[in-house]
């Protein structure tokens, strides 16, 4: 008798100082409070029901939302994920020159340091942009005139979608050999094709130190 006093005390208690009820709730449970008129044993038991039910949906409605957060956060991870490319490439392993042509030629890089997204094609030379946006891109060029005073040709074109938009040339007689890089921002649309045209009458030479690089990475996307 003295524990059901008790139930019966705690759970007038906590109805009377707790509630799970919204802001500016006022219903009255006329049903739970007919049983406390007609049944003190059982008051407390269904108080203490009635708020262990509300704080069950409290929980599983933020349980809810929580999750909700959750797969919000996996889509944005997700797209950021699907959005990486990035691409450096040499020219060669091996000791090899390429050119000089009678005809301009894109430059097949074969050594692949990074291909994130793989939209470099090492067998075609070709960078197909993945997806629109800003994007760095960067060409060293360098040859070996081979001797003393011999004719030193080093140039090439970066070219977007066959157009050219950068252009280096080194065709001095002051040294044997000789570099030059170009580095630019650029914005691209997706399925934007870029490579390196080798000019006619140039040639550029390499080996495992990787002299000749063509990079390029998304800097943000603008979809």
């Amino acid at each position: 008798m003295r524990a059901v006093v008790l139930l019966c005390i705690l759970g007038a208690a906590v109805a009377n100082e707790y509630t799970w009820d919204t802001p500016g709730d006022t219903t009255v449970d006329n049903s739970t409070n007919n049983m406390c008129l007609t049944d003190q044993a059982s008051c407390g038991c269904c108080l203490m029901q009635k708020n262990m039910m509300r704080l069950e949906q409290f929980f599983n409605m933020s349980l809810n939302e929580l999750q909700m957060g959750l797969d919000k956060a996996k889509a944005v991870l997700n797209n950021v994920r699907a959005s990486r490319s990035a691409f450096s490439v040499a020219l060669t392993d091996t000791r090899r020159c390429e050119g000089p042509y009678r005809d301009a030629k894109t430059i097949v890089y074969q050594h692949v340091f990074i291909n994130l997204g793989n939209g470099y094609n090492n067998r075609t030379g070709v960078f197909t942009v993945p997806r629109s946006g800003v994007y760095s891109l960067a060409l060293t060029v360098y040859s070996d005139a081979g001797a003393p005073g011999a004719t030193l040709a080093a140039c090439a074109s970066l070219m977007l979608n066959g157009r050219q938009v950068a252009a280096l040339s080194e065709t001095n007689t002051q040294d044997q050999e000789d570099s030059s890089s170009s580095v630019l921002a650029i914005q691209l649309q997706a399925g934007d094709v870029v490579s390196v045209t080798l000019s006619a009458g140039c040639f550029l030479c390499d080996d495992q130190n990787h002299y000749n690089t063509f990079t390029g990475f998304l800097l943000y996307s603008t979809d």
